[in-house]
């Protein structure tokens, strides 16, 4: 069983259905009536949650679940009305966690930084972690720079992909996710079948699980792009964040 070691800022995902029939007399906005919710825990526990029902052997760092996510959804057109953050903030990564990190870091078969910039991470320690560990997997919304040339490979989406690195030389470790439009790596689009898409929520989380599931596998970057894709394609069919 492959043995994987997640670190970055967790949160817990809600999602709140209901009806609207009207628009309010006094605002231009939808009165909402909630009929039921959800919750799940996200962001890098999203992507635990993924490796585990991929069969692997997960150890996590994280905050506690204080970040809350919650998602208003439309129950008939499954369009989200609202979407209110509560305690966006977290804490750091601390020492004890950084000592696991430098004496068992080496252990693992690989190492995914799932970096929402809540706070548990800055470039420092992300820098630290890849320098201790194997097969470093980087998804962050910071914008990349040389704390990051020791990881294996890094995740970003198109917008990331445009605001900083369009017109730069191809970038072997860089994977741009396109949506619908597939995924990108080193000039090589690999494009995804046409599906139904109901709610693409933690579909980031689960590529990158599937990418590094089949990774430690192959040690080829290509096929785990491929199987990822299959992976996220499956999720983004269903309503709600849910796992492979």
């Amino acid at each position: 069983m492959s043995k994987v070691l997640v670190i970055g800022d967790s949160c817990n995902d809600v999602f709140i259905y209901g009806d609207i029939h009207r628009v309010c007399p006094e605002a231009p906005v939808p009165v909402f009536n909630p009929t039921h919710q959800t919750e799940n825990d996200g962001m890098a526990k999203n992507v635990v949650r993924n490796l585990e029902a991929l069969g692997c052997n997960v150890e996590f760092i994280s905050n506690d679940n204080s970040i809350k996510k919650i998602r208003y959804v439309d129950n008939r057109s499954n369009q989200m009305v609202l979407r209110v953050d509560e305690n966006d903030k977290c804490r750091s990564i601390n020492e004890n966690e950084i000592d696991y990190i430098k004496k068992y870091g080496k252990r693992f078969d690989a190492v995914i930084i799932s970096d929402y910039c809540k706070g548990f991470l800055d470039e420092e320690d992300i820098c630290f972690i890849a320098d201790k560990c194997n097969n470093v997997f980087l998804d962050t919304k910071k914008e990349i720079g040389d704390w990051a040339n020791d990881v294996d490979f890094i995740k970003i989406n198109e917008l990331e992909y445009e605001k900083n690195y369009k017109g730069k030389p191809n970038n072997d470790k860089l994977i741009v996710t396109l949506g619908s439009k597939g995924c990108q790596y080193m000039g090589e689009t690999f494009s995804v079948n046409e599906v139904s898409v109901k709610d693409v929520s933690g579909a980031g989380d689960t590529f990158m699980a599937g990418l590094v599931v089949k990774y430690i596998k192959t040690l080829d970057i290509k096929e785990s792009i491929h199987f990822a894709q299959e992976c996220t394609t499956t999720v983004v069919q269903k309503i709600g964040v849910v796992t492979i």
